[in-house]
Order: C-alpha cells, then sequence, then structure tokens
C-alpha cells in the first residue's frame, strides 16, 4: 500500500477504479480493508479510496491521545496528497461523525455526504448502556472462540448467526478487519475516547442542502437507528434509509445493498453539480 506522512504519522491508503472521487472512512478499530467490498463493487464507476487510520494496519501506532480533529486533519491531508479538490465522503460509524464535521470545517472540499451505521453526536458511540458492556466485556475476557462470538455479536443480526458455523464466519470477516476477531487493538480505546469528546451536534444545521444520504441497521446495537434518525432530521434535504435484517456490520454483511444505494446516491450528488 502507498503511504504519506501527516503530523508525525505515516499514513496507508489504497485507490482502486476511475472516475469521480469517492473517500471511504472507516469506524473504530476497522482498518481500510474493512471498505473491500464497496471498492470492489464500485470502482467500476469511481475512483475509490480508503485508507488505515492511525494506529491501525499499515499506518503509524498511535502514542498518545486522539481528537475527531486530529483524524479530520489526517483526511484533508489524504485528499491533498491525492490532488483531490473536493470528494464524495462515504463514513462508517466514527467515519460518518469525522466526515460531517470534515464537511463543517472544509464543506467547499465535499460533493456529498454518506453516513453510514453513525451518529450526530460522537459521545453516542461511546456510551455504555448494559448490553454494550456486556458484549465489550465478552470481546475481551474468556476462550478466543469466545470472544470471536461475541465480536460477531456486535456485527451481525441474529439471523446471520442463527445455526452458522461461528468459528468460519470469524475467519471469514477476520479478513476484512485484518484481525483475529479475538484481538482488540489498543487504538480502539483511544478512538472511543476521542469520540466521547465530541459533540458538535448544534452545527449539523449548516449542512443543509449539501447531498446527503444517512442510513442505520433495524438490528445495529451500537449506531441505534434513533441516532441515524436525528442525524437526517438535522440536516436540510438529507435522505433517510433503514436497513432491514442488518446490524453493525452491514457494509460487510450486506454489500450488494449497500453499494446499490451508495451508487445511486453518488450518481445524483454528481448529476446536480452538472
Amino acid at each position: 500500500m502507498p503511504t504519506f506522512e501527516h503530523a508525525d504519522a505515516e499514513i496507508a491508503y489504497q485507490v482502486q477504479g476511475d472516475g469521480p472521487p469517492v473517500l471511504f472512512i472507516q469506524g473504530v478499530g476497522v482498518p481500510g480493508s474493512g471498505w473491500r467490498p464497496q471498492l470492489e463493487g464500485l470502482a467500476g464507476r469511481f475512483c475509490c479510496v480508503a485508507f488505515d487510520h492511525r494506529g491501525l494496519g499499515q499506518s503509524s501506532p498511535v502514542a498518545g491521545r486522539l481528537s475527531i480533529a486530529d483524524l479530520v486533519g489526517d483526511t484533508l491531508a489524504l485528499m491533498d496528497h491525492l490532488g483531490w479538490a473536493d470528494a464524495h465522503l462515504v463514513g462508517h460509524s466514527m467515519g460518518g461523525v469525522i466526515a460531517h464535521q470534515l464537511a463543517l470545517e472544509a464543506r467547499d472540499r465535499v460533493r456529498s455526504l454518506s453516513l453510514l451505521c453513525t451518529f450526530a453526536r460522537g459521545k453516542d458511540a461511546a456510551r455504555l448502556s448494559p448490553w454494550i458492556a456486556w458484549v465489550g466485556l465478552r470481546t475481551r475476557v474468556g476462550s478466543r472462540p469466545m470472544r470471536r462470538r461475541a465480536f460477531l455479536e456486535m456485527i451481525l443480526p441474529a439471523s446471520q448467526r442463527r445455526g452458522a458455523d461461528l468459528e468460519a464466519l470469524a475467519a471469514q470477516y477476520g479478513a476484512f478487519f485484518g484481525r483475529d476477531l479475538a484481538d482488540q487493538p489498543p487504538v480502539v480505546m483511544v478512538q472511543l475516547r476521542a469520540l466521547a469528546g465530541h459533540d458538535q451536534s448544534a452545527r449539523l444545521p449548516e449542512l443543509g442542502g449539501l447531498p446527503t444520504l444517512v442510513a442505520s441497521s433495524a438490528e445495529d446495537r451500537l449506531a441505534l437507528p434513533v441516532y441515524g434518525r436525528a442525524l437526517a432530521g438535522a440536516i436540510r434535504g438529507a435522505r433517510y434509509y433503514q436497513f432491514a435484517d442488518a446490524a453493525h456490520g452491514v457494509t460487510i454483511d450486506r454489500p450488494e445493498l449497500v453499494n446499490t444505494l451508495l451508487a445511486e446516491h453518488l450518481a445524483a450528488a454528481e448529476a446536480a453539480r452538472s
């Protein structure tokens, strides 16, 4: 993977396809490889770029604290490195927060927003509900198969886990996460602290009129659909869509549906520019 340097870090990225520029921004603990189904599905129509946040994949480790502003800075620096004056931004979970914060800081760099399984307020992502506390604990303690099963419970709906070979499923999904699902990278807690301290929801109405798609999953217990609806409601003209029988890992679990939705939104935003 090619890399570039920004703010004392080396950031790794990948480019696939040709066409209007689309930058994919991942969430907590997920490298750019988590976008592989989207890059493969959309590269025939768009120039798709995904990257590893600092602390993940082939990017530099994190020393100390991070803020959402730091991650926005990395994202803008990548656009500068690529020579992109602007791009469509697609963000999942924390990546959605980074995307809408970047649009607030530099709206002229954003052609459209696609905000998937995400939040208006970063602190909602870092909340500690009883279910999140219990499943999160189980991803860190117990045997390795137990930790893998707990992680799958966070990202997949019950229908996808019921009767499945969970070890085989964990290996399949581990390829997208770039690790054994029994292991959680240290940067996860750093990223969650960055989210917990971030709330620019009062400014979201400033994004009114920017082509925006907000999509939630009906069975997502991390980014609850109520958070997605609130986010869409705060941005004038935003379209809201809800995936049925899907959870937080919808981009990997239901790639055909996600890619169709994204392609329609991106094409409409491009048409509106002409």
